[in-house]
């Protein structure tokens, strides 16, 4: 149920790069293949800077993901990883460009339709 959100220059690599993300987080975090609720976001606009000794450029991805707690730290570096990996080989997107964030928060939180907390 991890809900995805990816913000990237224009349109033409959002797809492959949802597609991406969704792939690493059924091999790394076990989530099954049926669990994908995604926001796909082209952006005529990004800011950014080179932190930590990383140059971005215009191929930078922002991808943010809200997930229950409960995932190990080696886990979400797994994530990373193979997300990097996985948007390399769909969109072409160099592993420096890919920045990604994880939320997490208790299913209390999550409302799946007919305003109910399913998981509360």
């Amino acid at each position: 149920m991890p809900f995805v959100r990816i913000d990237a220059a224009g349109t033409d690599k959002l797809e492959a790069l949802g597609n991406a993300v969704h792939d690493a987080m059924v091999e790394t975090l076990g989530i099954p293949a049926d669990d994908r609720f995604q926001v796909l976001n082209g952006q005529s606009t990004l800011k950014y800077e080179d932190y930590l000794g990383i140059h971005r450029d215009e191929g930078i991805v922002f991808v943010a993901i809200t997930m229950r707690p409960g995932r190990t730290d080696e886990q979400k570096k797994s994530l990373y990883r193979r997300i990097a990996e996985l948007a390399g080989e769909y969109a072409g997107t160099e592993p420096r460009n890919v920045f990604v964030t994880i939320s997490e928060t208790d299913l209390v939180n999550w409302s799946f339709g007919n305003g109910e907390a399913q998981y509360a």
